[in-house]
């Protein structure tokens, strides 16, 4: 599932137009904990934890990649060769030989941003979903328990303001939504059970509001990835009417996903807080 539509202008440009990321500047440069490394742009697994090494030139860096998901082919600067993702076509950066930093003698030199890190070393593929339901604190607690959720991130989307701040998204003129993604693991969760936790974690009835929180960023929304997301949502909301909830939530094409301030990020686990507008309800 290639998800441009959703990716910032400098993410787009390395996956989609072979530019390089600054050194020094990835968030994945000096990570070293467990997990894997995915595609940004599709979600499939690419590199694992233990082919990672330091090399010290300002981008991470891997003696490996987990098998026929990376492919290499010349460069368009006839010099190099480009690592490219094998499903989506998209940009990584380049490989190279001949430097002995470990025993296999390849250095995959990746940019930070045409990946996504999670903290599960046998993941092979993931699936993505975005959502607002109120407050995104309340979202991301709740989601995080589900089981076959791999990361959740905080953000805004829907809007027409390209970077938005916080207070740019609270002051109602930006048209942004306060929403979440969400990475799964394929083998274990689906949209359609993973739309449905959506709906009994807030209350879809509430217009621009959720509990005592009021605002166009606190709008019910999905932000549907592809036609199957869509159908499995409009599929959703007509079952809640069947059984009498008026859900109003609104179904969108996916926008680009703003990710919010650091501090926003797992704010009720950094608070040692719990969510007071979201809850569990089983109505499915």
């Amino acid at each position: 599932m290639v998800k441009d539509q959703t990716l910032i202008p400098a993410v787009l440009n390395i996956v989609a137009q072979q530019h390089t990321e600054r050194p020094f500047t990835g968030p994945y440069t000096d990570c070293f904990e467990a997990g894997s490394y995915l595609c940004r742009r599709c979600g499939l697994a690419l590199f694992r934890s233990e082919h990672k090494f330091h090399s010290g030139c300002g981008w991470p860096s891997f003696d490996d990649a987990i098998l026929e998901t990376v492919v290499s082919r010349p460069d368009k600067d006839g010099l190099r060769t480009e690592i490219i993702c094998q499903r989506c076509q998209g940009h990584l950066g380049h490989v190279f030989e001949g430097e002995y930093f470990t025993a296999k003698n390849l250095r995959h030199c990746v940019n930070s941003l045409s990946l996504d890190y999670v903290d599960d070393k046998t993941i092979i593929d993931t699936g993505e979903w975005i959502v607002g339901g109120g407050c995104f604190w309340g979202l991301q607690f709740l989601f995080e328990s589900l089981p076959g959720v791999l990361k959740t991130e905080v953000g805004y989307a829907g809007g027409h303001k390209d970077y938005p701040t916080y207070e740019d998204v609270c002051s109602g003129n930006t048209g942004h939504k306060e929403v979440i993604r969400v990475l799964f693991d394929i083998r274990v969760l689906s949209y359609e059970s993973a739309l449905k936790y959506f709906f009994e974690i807030h209350d879809s009835t509430q217009w621009l509001k959720q509990g005592p929180d009021y605002g166009e960023q606190y709008q019910s929304i999905i932000f549907a990835l592809n036609d199957m997301q869509k159908n499995i949502a409009n599929n959703l909301i007509a079952q809640l009417k069947n059984n009498g909830i008026n859900a109003v939530t609104v179904i969108e094409s996916a926008k680009i996903f703003w990710k919010a301030e650091e501090y926003h990020q797992d704010y009720y686990e950094k608070n040692h807080k719990t969510p007071y507008c979201h809850f569990y309800k089983k109505i499915f």
